[in-house]
């Protein structure tokens, strides 16, 4: 307070300087013209104007020189400049926010096929040997009713299992073997068929075109004699690949036909518990969609090969056991494997046996595939693991860009597994939410049953368990 008057008497002492500097500018009569009265209020007024004046600086001092006098009444409002994302439309910033997210899912897919490509070797041979315990699952089952262990019933399917499959493979080889040299004969006189057609046919070629192409073919094997040699080696490591997946493969579905169960529980400890619930009632309906695909597809498999090697076998083609079995291993690509396999027949029909025995070869194929797309495959597979065909033709895309035959071959399944699961979640999730809204409108419904007419607790207060009356 001493200050502030300090500071007031050094700014009057200031304004009265200034005032008799002007007086004494002015002159000591410039004011007699005017009245009495009207001179003393003027002076009044300098007076009041001085001291306010005085204030004014005094209270400018105070602030220090930081002070900044308010604008005038008559100046423009400014209107404050909004924020910048204020300032962005909304469609731009939807956009925005939708753009860096698919950014990150992208990122983590590509970091996923990166580590699905690594590993793919593993993960080929979990999912080659996770379907072969769903097609032998049910005989350990039936053994175990009969009264066998749970050791003695695995150690017999495991064997019995693979046993067929390593003979029905020998018995493949053995056949093409067999019928190498005649199918190369065959093969040789179907080429000198087609040139002399072309010599002689409607398109008129001529044989120094023919030799032309036949030299060509012969120039490209030599000039790219390294590839086909870097191609042989990579067939090498292609064949001791496919032993180690197999060995793999042998070890994954004797380890889940005898402790799947546990292993089964084993992993549901990795779940959240909120959701443990849901996964675990998942589980078996995923597993039985699983093991009825793969048993209805071996049924329909095994019905299109052994009729389609029937017709070949009277036709005469060569080969028709063998090409039965081709025609009943691609049944596990639906759709493209019936395609690849369907045409392999024809072609070998063709070169072998002309044109018409390939006619009624591409009939008996088509009769049977259309058997089995409209009667078999609704008949034995059912509902279950109905999926769509655009769903299964993507799906078999996407597996053999990433895994090439055998992620075409898992990719169905995978996806009618998806299906199952995705539906029973999204049905799990609908029955708790009715759940607890019934459990919501029951209780205060059996509050009153009751007759419970105790207060609520009012604000502050507290009701404990047991409270509301004597």
């Amino acid at each position: 307070m001493t200050g502030r008057t300090d500071r007031l008497r050094a700014a009057v002492g200031r304004w009265a300087a200034k005032a008799a500097e002007r007086r004494a500018e002015v002159g000591p009569d410039a004011g007699s013209d005017r009245g009495g009265g009207d001179g003393i209020d003027h002076r009044l007024d300098n007076v009041q104007a001085g001291r306010a004046q005085a204030e004014a600086e005094a209270d400018s001092d105070e602030a220090g020189s930081d002070y900044v006098p308010p604008p005038p009444q008559y100046a423009p409002a400014i209107a404050a400049k909004p924020e910048p994302a204020a300032a962005v439309p909304w469609g731009v910033r939807v956009a925005a926010e939708a753009g860096w997210r698919l950014l990150v899912l992208a990122g983590v897919i590509w970091v996923l096929m990166k580590v699905v490509s690594t590993i793919s070797l593993v993960i080929i041979a979990f999912s080659a040997g996770l379907l072969i315990t769903a097609l032998l699952q049910p005989t350990v089952a039936r053994l175990r009713r009969i009264g066998l262990g749970r050791g003695l019933a695995t150690a017999i399917t495991f064997i019995g299992g693979f046993v067929v499959m390593g003979l029905v493979g020998w018995f493949v080889v053995w056949q093409v073997m067999e019928n190498l040299d005649t199918l190369t004969d065959k093969v040789q006189a179907g080429i000198q068929e087609l040139r002399d057609w072309a010599l002689n046919g409607p398109f008129h070629v001529s044989e120094d075109q023919i030799n032309d192409i036949a030299q060509n073919l012969s120039d490209w094997v030599g000039d790219n004699s390294k590839e086909l040699t870097s191609a042989g080696i990579e067939g090498v490591t292609v064949i001791v690949e496919f032993l180690s997946g197999a060995l793999l493969t042998m070890f994954v579905t004797l380890f889940l036909l005898y402790d799947g169960r546990r292993i089964w529980e084993w992993t549901l400890k990795f779940v959240p518990s909120a959701a443990r619930e849901g996964v675990a009632g998942a589980g078996p309906r995923a597993w039985a969609t699983l093991t009825g695909y793969v048993r209805g597809t071996v049924i329909v498999a095994l019905i299109d090969a052994i009729f389609i090697g029937i017709g070949l076998y009277f036709l005469n083609v060569p080969m028709a056991v063998p090409l039965a079995v081709f025609i009943f291993l691609f049944a596990f690509i639906p759709i493209v494997g019936a395609v690849i396999s369907g045409a392999l027949a024809v072609v070998v029909a063709l070169v072998t046996n002309g044109p018409v025995s390939a006619a009624l070869a591409l009939a008996v194929v088509l009769a049977v595939q259309q058997i089995e797309s409209h009667i078999l495959q609704p008949f034995i597979l059912g509902r279950l693991v109905r999926v769509h065909p655009l769903a299964v033709v993507l799906g078999v895309t996407g597996g053999s860009l990433i895994a090439g035959i055998p992620g075409a071959v898992v990719a169905v399944p995978l996806v009618a597994v998806s299906n199952t699961v995705v539906g029973y979640l999204k049905g799990y999730a609908q029955e708790q939410t009715l759940r607890r809204l019934r459990e919501t409108t029951e209780q205060p419904a059996a509050a009153g049953a009751r007759g419970d007419e105790s207060p609520a607790p009012g604000p502050g207060q507290t009701q404990l368990p047991g409270d509301g009356g004597a």
